[in-house]
Formats: C-alpha cells, sequence, structure tokens
C-alpha cells in the first residue's frame, strides 16, 4: 500500500512539473549566453535582434540585471526593489528581487535570441534561482520580448512567464530567514515617469506575489493574449504598439497605497541596504 501511494505520489508529482514548467519558452538560442554566478550583477549591453519602440525611445539593446529585471538606459545593481512609478529608470522587470545565484543549488541568470513563430525575440531567463542570504529556495520565472515589426515598425510583444514563485526578499531588504517579508519583489514597468509605468497586483506586498496566494500569486492568474494565442496561468503579455503599452483586459495595478513612495524617503532606504550589504 505505501508503494502504490508513492507511486501516485511521484506520478502526480512529475505531471504538476510538467504543467508548472509549460509557460517558459524554451527555444534555440534564448539561452545562449550564461551571466556567471553573481549577486547584483548585469551583463554589458547586449543584442535584441529587433529595434523596439518603449514610449518613443527607439532600443535595440539591453542591460540583463541578476536582480529579475532588464533595464535600457544603464545596468542597474540595486537589489531591494523601488516603487517603479517613483523612478527614472528605463525598466522590464518580470520579478524584482534580490536574486543571488551563489547559493548551493542555484541555476543561473541566462539569456539569448532566437526566433519565435517567425517572429525574431529576445529573453532573460531565472530558472532555479536563489535569494542573497544563501537560502536553499529558488524561484523560476522569465522575459521575452517578441519583433513585432508585422504590426507597424517598432512595435513589440513583451512576457513575463512564472512557474514557482516561493521567496520575494533577500535579508538585505529585512527578508527573514525563510526568503519572506521585509520589502518584497515587485513585477512591472517603467519609462522612468509615473504616468508610464505599471506594477502587477502584490507587488510589494508581502506574501502577495508568491505560489501561496491564490488570489494575486503570479502563477495563479494571467493576462493579455500572446501573439500564438497560448494563454496560460502564469503568463502575462503586454502589447506595445506606436510606443505604447496597451493595457490588457483583466490587467490590475498595485494599490496606490502601495506604489507610491517619497522619492527622498526611497533613496534613503535603497542607499542603506546597499550599505548594509556591502557590510
Amino acid at each position: 500500500m505505501k508503494t502504490t501511494r508513492l507511486l501516485i505520489a511521484l506520478t502526480v508529482a512529475a505531471a504538476l512539473s510538467v504543467a508548472a514548467s509549460a509557460q517558459i519558452r524554451s527555444l534555440t538560442g534564448f539561452s545562449a549566453q550564461t551571466l556567471a554566478a553573481n549577486d547584483d550583477g548585469s551583463t554589458g549591453l547586449v543584442n535584441l535582434g529587433f529595434t523596439a519602440n518603449f514610449f518613443g525611445e527607439n532600443y535595440s539593446q539591453t542591460y540583463v540585471n541578476n536582480n529579475g529585471n532588464l533595464t535600457f538606459d544603464a545596468a542597474m545593481e540595486t537589489f531591494t526593489p523601488f516603487s517603479l512609478s517613483n523612478t527614472n529608470r528605463v525598466i522590464i522587470a518580470p520579478f524584482f528581487g534580490d536574486v543571488d545565484t551563489r547559493a548551493a543549488g542555484s541555476g543561473l541568470t541566462t539569456y539569448g535570441t532566437g526566433t519565435l513563430g517567425g517572429h525574431n525575440a529576445f529573453a532573460a531567463n531565472y530558472l532555479n534561482v536563489g535569494v542573497f542570504g544563501q537560502i536553499p529556495i529558488f524561484n523560476s520565472f522569465q522575459v521575452v520580448l517578441i519583433d513585432r515589426a508585422d504590426t507597424g515598425a517598432g512595435n513589440f510583444d513583451f512576457e513575463f512567464n512564472f512557474t514557482k514563485i516561493i521567496w520575494e526578499t533577500g535579508t538585505a531588504s529585512d527578508g527573514n530567514s525563510q526568503g519572506l517579508g521585509g520589502y518584497s519583489a515587485r513585477s512591472g514597468y517603467s519609462n522612468g515617469s509615473a504616468t508610464h509605468s505599471f506594477e502587477l497586483a502584490g507587488s510589494a506586498v508581502n506574501g502577495g506575489l508568491l505560489d501561496s496566494n491564490a488570489t494575486t500569486g503570479l502563477i495563479h492568474n494571467s493576462f493579455g493574449t500572446p501573439f500564438d494565442g497560448v494563454v496560460a496561468d502564469g503568463r502575462y503579455d503586454f502589447q506595445v504598439r506606436t510606443g505604447q503599452v496597451i493595457p490588457p483586459t483583466g490587467a490590475v495595478p498595485e494599490p496606490s497605497t502601495y506604489g507610491l513612495m517619497g522619492a527622498g524617503m526611497l533613496a534613503a532606504i535603497v542607499a542603506f541596504r546597499r550599505f548594509r550589504k556591502a557590510a
């Protein structure tokens, strides 16, 4: 009886594992480059393979930052998440948190170009990545930028894909020994202004983005319709047309009570945490 139960449990676990990984786009070239194990590191400028018009600025290159985001103006080492509506950074962030790929068992950040359904595309992959504090727990997520010049010059889509989110905060951002609490992760985008920024519901809310949260947990929701029509929980599709992000049906931004902070206070908090980590 115990053997039978074990086999059933293993079969169910395997099935869930397959289902959970379905959102990640896995194509030749998407993981061709690797960012070596690090804490708060970034790549230099890397090519997207196409030109993307993001709020009136054209970008053909990006920085892949280890802390779960892409930036287009400069590399970013910041590890304590800040409000994307209160920043001067041009950023697309599937999961802005204190990723540390030096932890035992952690995967590495990978990135690269490829094609997706005949469209040029770029992906950055954070699969089974650890959190600062050397805690043996791991998240898996991805961001994909897809050329949609077929709909107009500079047009593109970007996707956030999530399969496992069980930590939200590093210990240098007041997280506890389970990677929870403190200044927790954010998910969204910004061109550096409050009028052109967005964060998913649950951003900066303790427990808000985790798998254990059935309401706002990233793996339990989705919005938008990807170019290939494949809608799945854990996949968030944004369409950018003539430089503007089209708000997808069902997209709920974070509550303003969590999303807005005084710029001076925010700068002080980030600076303080950078000092604590360096120490």
